[in-house]
C-alpha cells in the first residue's frame, strides 16, 4: 500500500471520531499557549532591555576605580561604529557662602546621555530635555539646593571653582537608585581642572558605549579580554537590578502557566492516542492480512498524525500570535514603552514543540500496532506482543522533561515542576494499587450495583491506573494554577502591603533622632525604621589581609574590598531578618560578634567563626561571624550586609539611615528646609510599578488559564472515554441480563466516585507540595502556606465532576441497543 495515500484517506474518514479530534485541539491549545506566552516573554525581555539601557545611560560601560580607562577603549568603540561617552564620579563637598553639602558629584562630556534623557528644571520651574552642562554650569538636586540656600540662576562652589546651577535634577541616566548623597552634575572638564581628579581620588571612572547590538556584542567580548586592572564591565542587567526580582517572579508565574497548559495537553494527546490505537488495533489486523508490512503500517500512522498535526500546530501558533497581541497590552502599560516587529521565534518554537508533544506522547501506543497478528481478525482476544517497543512509554516523560526544562527558563523551575509532577505520578500508582488490593478484599461486602462498579476498576487494572494517573496530573495541574497560583499572587502581593515604606533617609545625625520622628509623626508617616550606619573598609578576613585581586573575577567582591563596607548594628533581629544559621549577637557580647547575610557568606566563602576586620577612621575592629542572615531586601526596609553587636559598635563614628511610609498627599518640603543635611530617596515609583507588575501578571496568567481550562476539560474527556468501549459492552451485556437503570447509575456513580476523589485529594496534596517548593525554590517567598481548604473544596469538587460526568457518558453509552453492541462486540 502506499502509506500518505492511505494516510490521508485515513485521516479524512476517521476525524468525525472523538480521539483525532481530541488531538488536534490538544495540539492547537499547547502550541497557542506556548506561541502567546512566548512571543509576550520576548517582547517584554527587549522593553525591559530597552529600559534599562535608558537608565544605564548607554547600551554597555567600562567601570574602572581610581585610575582613567585607557584611550583604547574610546578607539575601539568609534573603530566598531559606537557612540562613546566618558564620566567620572566622585563624592565632594559643595558650598555656597556659609553652607555646605556633601554631594556625588558626576562630570560628564558633551556627549551624555548615549540613552535616555537628562530632565531638568529651569529657573522658572520648567522641566525640559536637556544637554550635558557646559563648561563653568552644573545641575544639582532638589536636596543640594535646600541645603545651599540657592535656586537655579545662581551659583555654588566645588573644587575651588564657581560654578552657575543652571539646572535642578529631575532625572539623569546612569546613577545608582539609593545613593548616599545627593546628585551634582558638572562639565568633565571642570572636573579635571579643579584638582579633584588627583592623586588619592577615591573617583570611579566610566565609559559607556551604544549602537547596534552586534557591535556592542563584539565591543563587551574585546573589552573583557583588555580589562585593566580594577576595571569591570557594567551591562544592561544591572541598571534594572531593583525590579529584576519582580520581572523574573511575573515571567515565572506566565511560564509557569504555559507549561501546564502544554503539559495538560500533552496528557489528552496521550490518552486520546492510546484509544486511537485501540480502535486501529482490527483495522491493522486486515491490512495485515492484505498484505502490508510492519514498515508500511507505522509510515502510515506516523504519516497520519503529520497530516493532523500540521495545520493544528499551524492553527495555534496564529492564534497564540492573534491572543498575544491582546496581553502586550498588559506589557505596554507596564512598561511605557513600545518595542519593534513581532518576533516570530517563539511561535516558530511552539510549532515545533507541538510536534514533539504529538509524536512524543501519541508514538508509542501507535507503534505497537505493528506487532499486531493477522490472526487478531478471527481470534479478537489474541493480545499484542509485548516487544522492545514497550521501551517508547518512557518517550512522553522524556518528552515531558524536555519541554518544562526548554520552556521554563529556569533550571529551578524546571526541577521543580517536574518533580513534582513526578512525585504525583508516582503517589497515583502506588496508592491506586493499594486501593485496587483493598478493593478486591473488601468489596463482597458492599450492596450489588456498587459492588459491580467497583470491580470494575480491578478488572480494567491497567486502565484504571492510566485513568487515575491521567486526572490526577491534569487535576494538579489545574490546582497549581486554579488555586495554588493565585495564592502565590496573594503572597506576593503581601509582600508590598499598602504600608510599605515609600521613603529613604540618609545623612541623619544621632541628635536629630527626636526631633526627625516627631515630624514624621505630625506628617502622619508609619512603618518607620531607624538603624545607625558605620562606613568602613574590610581589611582582613581571618586574620589575613584582603585584596581586590584576590577574589578575581568576581567583580563584586572586588567592589567591596576596594570600596566603602556599610555596617549597623542592633539589640534585636530587625523585622525584615530571619537567622538561618547560628545565633543573633549578644547586646553585652565580651568579644565583638558579626552577623553576616547570606550573599556576603556565598560572595566571601564565610563559615560561622570565621573573623573579619573593619577600619572606621583610626577604629580598628575584629568579630566573629556568630550567625548568618536571609534579608527580605524586598521589604523596602533599612538592610545591612552586615550587622555588629552593639556593645562593640555604638562608639562608632556613625549617622543614621530611616525608612518610612508616607501617604499621599503629604509632603516632605518642610521637613527637607527644616533639616537641609537629610538625603531623602522617594521609592514611589519603584513600588508603584512592582505593584503594576504585579497586577499585569495576575490578569496575564488568569488569560493563560483559559487555555489550561480547556486543556483539562480535553484531559477530563480523553480520560473518561479510555473505557468506552468496554464500557458499552459491559452495560449492553447487564441489561440483556435484565439490569436496571438505577443499578447502572450505581454501579457507575460509585466506580467514578472512588476515581475523582482518589484522583483530586492526590492532586490536591501534590499541588500543595509543589506550590511550597515553588514558593521557596522560584519565587523565593518565605512563610508560604499553601490554601488547604480551597484544596480540599476542590477535591470534593473533583470527585463530583468526574463521577457525573462518568455518569452522563455512560447514559449515551446506555443509549446503544444491547443487540447491536453484542452483535458487533467489543
Amino acid at each position: 500500500m502506499n502509506p500518505l495515500v492511505f494516510a490521508a484517506r485515513s485521516l479524512r474518514r476517521e476525524f468525525r471520531h472523538g480521539e483525532l479530534a481530541t488531538l488536534a485541539a490538544a495540539l492547537v491549545l499547547a502550541v497557542a499557549a506556548l506561541a502567546a506566552v512566548g512571543t509576550l516573554a520576548s517582547r517584554v525581555e527587549t522593553a525591559i532591555l530597552a529600559s534599562a539601557t535608558e537608565l544605564l545611560g548607554g547600551d554597555l560601560g567600562v567601570s574602572a576605580r581610581r585610575t582613567p580607562l585607557p584611550d583604547s577603549f574610546t578607539a575601539k568603540a568609534t573603530a566598531l561604529g559606537l557612540s562613546s561617552s566618558r564620566s567620572v564620579e566622585f563624592s565632594s563637598v559643595v558650598f555656597a557662602g556659609d553652607n555646605s553639602q556633601f554631594s556625588e558629584v558626576r562630570a560628564v562630556d558633551e556627549h551624555y546621555p548615549l540613552r535616555g534623557a537628562l530632565q531638568v528644571k529651569d529657573a522658572a520651574g520648567m522641566q525640559h530635555n536637556a544637554a550635558a552642562p557646559a563648561p563653568g554650569q552644573a545641575y544639582a538636586d532638589r536636596a543640594v539646593l535646600n541645603a545651599l540656600g540657592r535656586k537655579v540662576g545662581d551659583s555654588m562652589q566645588l573644587g575651588g571653582r564657581d560654578l552657575v546651577i543652571t539646572g535642578e535634577i529631575v532625572s539623569a541616566p546612569g546613577g545608582a537608585v539609593f545613593q548616599f548623597a545627593p546628585t551634582v552634575l558638572m562639565n568633565a572638564t571642570d572636573a579635571e581642572a579643579s584638582g579633584l581628579l588627583g592623586a588619592g581620588s577615591r573617583a570611579n571612572f566610566r565609559i559607556l558605549v551604544a549602537g547596534a547590538m552586534e557591535a556592542v556584542a563584539d565591543y563587551a567580548g574585546w573589552a573583557k579580554d583588555n580589562l585593566p586592572a580594577s576595571a569591570r564591565l557594567i551591562t544592561v542587567t544591572e541598571a534594572q537590578a531593583n525590579l529584576r526580582n519582580s520581572f523574573e517572579r511575573g515571567e515565572n508565574f506566565l511560564r509557569l502557566a504555559a507549561l501546564l497548559a502544554a503539559l495538560l495537553a500533552g496528557i489528552a494527546v496521550a490518552l486520546a492516542a492510546q484509544r486511537f490505537a485501540r480502535r486501529k488495533t482490527e483495522e491493522v489486523a486486515v491490512l495485515r492480512c492484505l498484505g502490508a508490512s510492519r514498515r508500511e503500517i507505522v509510515l502510515g500512522l506516523a504519516f497520519e498524525l503529520l497530516l493532523l498535526a500540521l495545520p493544528a500546530c499551524l492553527l495555534g501558533a496564529l492564534l497564540g500570535l492573534g491572543m498575544q497581541q491582546i496581553a502586550f497590552v498588559f506589557a505596554r502599560e507596564l512598561l511605557g514603552t513600545t518595542t519593534g516587529s513581532i518576533p516570530l521565534s517563539a511561535s516558530a518554537s511552539a510549532f515545533l514543540i507541538g510536534l514533539a508533544v504529538l509524536f512524543g506522547f501519541a508514538l508509542p501506543p501507535l507503534l505497537r500496532l505493528r506487532d499486531v497478528e493477522p490472526m487478531r481478525v478471527f481470534r479478537r482476544d489474541l493480545q499484542t506482543r509485548l516487544r522492545r517497543f514497550d521501551a517508547l512509554y518512557l518517550l512522553p516523560f522524556a518528552v515531558g522533561g524536555l519541554l518544562i526544562l526548554l520552556e521554563s527558563g529556569s533550571t529551578r523551575l524546571a526541577g521543580v515542576l517536574a518533580g513534582g509532577l513526578a512525585g504525583v505520578a508516582l503517589v497515583t500508582l502506588v496508592f491506586t494499587l493499594l486501593l485496587l488490593k483493598i478493593l478486591r478484599a473488601g468489596s463482597r461486602r458492599l450492596p450489588g450495583a456498587l459492588r459491580f462498579g467497583l470491580a470494575n476498576l480491578n478488572r480494567r487494572r491497567t486502565l484504571t491506573l492510566i485513568q487515575v494517573g491521567a486526572l490526577a496530573l491534569s487535576l494538579t495541574a489545574l490546582d497549581l494554577l486554579a488555586v495554588v497560583g493565585p495564592s502565590l499572587l496573594d503572597r506576593w502581593r503581601a509582600d508590598l502591603p499598602a504600608d510599605t515604606p515609600n521613603y529613604f533617609v540618609l545623612n541623619l545625625q544621632a541628635d536629630q533622632r527626636e526631633e526627625f520622628s516627631g515630624r514624621l509623626q505630625a506628617l502622619g508617616a508609619d512603618n518607620l525604621s531607624l538603624l545607625p550606619l558605620a562606613a568602613g573598609k574590610l581589611v582582613a578576613i581571618n586574620g589575613k589581609p584582603v585584596r581586590a585581586t584576590d577574589f578575581e573575577p568576581d567583580s563584586r567582591a572586588g567592589n567591596f574590598v576596594e570600596g566603602e563596607v556599610r555596617v549597623s548594628w542592633s539589640a534585636d533581629l530587625p523585622p525584615s531578618n530571619r537567622i538561618v544559621d547560628g545565633r543573633w549577637a549578644d547586646a553585652h557580647a565580651q568579644a565583638a560578634e558579626l552577623s553576616v547575610d547570606t550573599s556576603w557568606v556565598e560572595l566571601f566563602k564565610l563559615t560561622l567563626g570565621d573573623t573579619m576586620t573593619f577600619r572606621f577612621a583610626d577604629q580598628e575592629i575584629t568579630a566573629s561571624v556568630t550567625s548568618v542572615r536571609e534579608v527580605d531586601w524586598d521589604s523596602f526596609r533599612v538592610n545591612f550586609f552586615m550587622m555588629l553587636d552593639p556593645a562593640h559598635a555604638e562608639n562608632l563614628p556613625h549617622s543614621l539611615i530611616s525608612s518610612f511610609h508616607l501617604p499621599p498627599p503629604a509632603s516632605l518640603a518642610d521637613l527637607s528646609r527644616a533639616m537641609p543635611n537629610l538625603s531623602l530617596i522617594d521609592v514611589s515609583s519603584i513600588l508603584d510599578r512592582i505593584r503594576d507588575i504585579i497586577g499585569r501578571v495576575s490578569a496575564a496568567v488568569t488569560w493563560v488559564l483559559g487555555f489550561s481550562l480547556a486543556a483539562g476539560i480535553l484531559v477530563l474527556f480523553a480520560a473518561l472515554a479510555a473505557t468506552a468501549e468496554e464500557r458499552r459492552f459491559e452495560i449492553a451485556l447487564l441489561r440483556t441480563l435484565g439490569a436496571n437503570s438505577g443499578q447502572l447509575n450505581a454501579a457507575v456513580l460509585g466506580e467514578f466516585a472512588v476515581l475523582g476523589m482518589l484522583a483530586g485529594l492526590i492532586a490536591a496534596a501534590g499541588a500543595a507540595a509543589t506550590g511550597i517548593a515553588l514558593a521557596g525554590n522560584v519565587f523565593r517567598m518565605t512563610d508560604y502556606t499553601p490554601p488547604w481548604l480551597s484544596l480540599a473544596l476542590v477535591a470534593l469538587a473533583s470527585a463530583v465532576i468526574v463521577m457525573l460526568a462518568g455518569l452522563l457518558g455512560t447514559r449515551r453509552i446506555a443509549g446503544t441497543p444491547p443487540m447491536l453492541v453484542l452483535r458487533h462486540g467489543t
